[in-house]
């Protein structure tokens, strides 16, 4: 499976500082120094402790993204998943440093240490007045890192690290001490878990086109957010309710002698946590809230209270379609030496005008509020048809031309998805084939006869507004809804069988209400004209491509393996 190896850039060189730019255009708040790529407060107040971090860019909006009022003074930016070097750093230091003193928070990475270490011992030499004015702090909350391993390594720093920021940020905003800021950084530092799992690695800029790692059918738990290899791969990919058990395992456990990094008291023991679920750059907004969703409850049956849920993109690893878990486990009435929970949650609460940093609500999650039913829902109940019922003329041969058309677009879904691949957005066969299958299912429940055609008829109406959905299934449910009007209205007096006539009729009149709610008319090629030979449903797409791809509308396909399945 290729890796994405498109990017939006003018040169990859000039990628990092273009980005940092325009971060600053968003933000006033915010000064660039081009030449080491520092971001930092244009105003600050020097009257309070210093905060700068930074790293390798492409995990924004870390680093830069959180510089800003009770969070950040500076970030320091390197290359893509490149430290920037000392005299980058020591620039950054000099930017922000005061008579109250600078916190130097960094990811445990060699590059990050070292540079950041460098330029801290450099600043400490060249300012010996202030060397104890300076404090360093790496963070390393990847769970995924053995206990042995990481006496070698240590732990890698993860999105972990923008909780430390956040927290410390907030302190030296309200004006603590050197030690106080320093205190809890460490503090929070130590009660932090991530554990990351990834689908495919991601792409840097400007390097050579590469296959990923994992089949199309693996993910990878505990993927790093430099590429680097996780601990274990799953196949085939599991559903959220079987993954999300197994990535809180390595955060919760209190038996795993390699993995029991948190002191955890065990389900029913009140341990209470701020969850935060980070999107590693190329997972959509949709899958993110499912993730959330399937966390915050897989936290309840391990019997773990949430304190503060934080969802979004924090630190990313460029276009990875991945995501991490981090937990800060918050202090019990046992533990000594520890800040109020009371204490952290209000910090982390607390207003930031750092644009990478998520609205949080401030409160725990609860309960979703299921809004009261006013009124009957028309599932499992065809809607009422008035007089007497109208069966088919065959009754039989009905609910057998009615089952060929659902087989019909089964059997067409492969081809009609591969036209709307091209025509449109790949869904319309899945669509239709779920229509379809929802239609079998009624005929198989006796909700579909052939001695009630209007009650049938509203019932594949009602399937195409709850199974289908979107464009198609409004369309086929107006058509449906409106067929079942034109039998009731068109039929004779004393009619009680449906006859070619009155199919006729009822379909004409049906067509014309659909007309009320759509622009589309022959020839168009839409579901109301599936003959014709323009493109309605790909309206939107270039329309030289089509003829030249010889690609149909999908959705005018559909109908017609319909009419031809029914005509049979």
């Amino acid at each position: 499976m290729s890796i994405q190896s498109k990017h939006f850039l003018n040169t990859p060189e000039s990628l990092v500082l273009d980005s940092l730019e325009g971060l600053c255009a968003v933000n006033p708040h915010l000064a660039l120094d081009s030449q080491n790529k520092v971001v930092y407060l244009s105003s600050r107040d020097s009257s309070k402790v210093a905060l700068i971090c930074g790293g390798g860019s492409g995990h924004e909006p870390a680093h830069a993204g959180f510089v800003g009022e009770g969070m950040l003074s500076a970030g320091v930016c390197g290359s893509v998943f490149a430290s920037p070097n000392a005299s980058q750093v020591r620039r950054g230091i000099n930017l922000v440093e005061n008579d109250k003193g600078v916190v130097i928070i960094v990811k445990n990475y060699t590059g990050d240490v070292l540079n950041f270490g460098l330029a801290k011992e450099q600043y400490a030499a060249l300012n010996p007045t202030k060397s104890d004015r300076a404090k360093f702090l790496i963070v390393g909350d990847d769970v995924a890192v053995g206990k042995t391993q990481g006496k070698i390594v240590g732990r890698r720093g993860l999105a972990g690290t923008v909780l430390v920021y956040k927290i410390a940020g907030a302190l030296a905003h309200r004006g603590a001490s050197l030690e106080e800021v320093y205190d809890i950084a460490q503090w929070v530092a130590s009660r932090i878990g991530t554990i990351g799992v990834g689908l495919e690695h991601c792409h840097v800029p400007g390097t050579a086109s590469s296959e990923s790692a994992l089949s199309p059918s693996e993910i990878e738990i505990g993927m790093g957010i430099h590429n680097e290899p996780g601990n274990r791969r799953i196949s085939p990919v599991p559903p959220l309710h079987e993954l999300i058990p197994q990535l809180l395992e390595h955060l919760l456990s209190t038996t795993d002698p390699e993995r029991s990094f948190l002191p955890f008291k065990g389900k029913g023991n009140g341990d209470k946590v701020v969850l935060l679920v980070n999107n590693l750059g190329g997972t959509s907004e949709l899958e993110v809230g499912a993730i959330v969703k399937e966390t915050v409850k897989g936290l309840k049956e391990a019997g773990v209270e949430v304190e503060r849920v934080l969802s979004g993109t924090f630190m990313t690893s460029l276009n990875m379609p991945g995501f991490s878990i981090t937990l800060l486990l918050l202090p019990s009435s046992t533990d000594t030496d520890a800040p109020q929970t009371s204490q952290i949650l209000s910090l982390l609460d607390e207003a930031t005008n750092a644009p990478g940093w998520k609205w949080s609500s401030g409160l725990p999650p609860s309960t979703i509020q299921q809004a009261a039913t006013t009124v009957p829902s028309a599932a499992g109940a065809a809607l009422p048809s008035e007089g007497e019922k109208l069966a088919a003329s065959d009754p039989s041969a009905f609910i057998d031309a009615v089952k060929r058309a659902c087989k019909a677009l089964i059997d067409e879904e492969p081809e009609i998805t591969r036209m709307d691949s091209i025509a449109g957005d790949g869904d319309c066969g899945l669509t239709l084939k779920a229509g379809a299958t929802a239609v079998l299912k009624e005929i198989e429940e006796g909700r579909i006869v052939g001695d009630d055609v209007v009650g049938s008829v509203i019932a594949v109406s009602r399937v195409a507004e709850e199974q289908m959905g979107g464009t198609s299934g409004a369309l086929y449910s107006i058509f449906f809804s409106a067929l079942a009007q034109g039998l009731q209205s068109n039929r004779s007096p004393n009619t009680t069988s449906v006859d070619s006539t009155l199919w006729a009729s009822a379909a004409s009149s049906a067509l014309t209400k659909l007309y009320t709610y759509t622009r589309a008319r022959p020839p168009s090629r839409t579901l109301v004209d599936p003959l014709d030979a323009k493109a309605g449903r790909s309206a939107y797409v270039e329309g030289d491509r089509l003829k030249t791809e010889r690609i149909p509308d999908p959705g005018a396909w559909g109908v017609k393996a319909i009419l031809q399945a029914l005509v049979k």
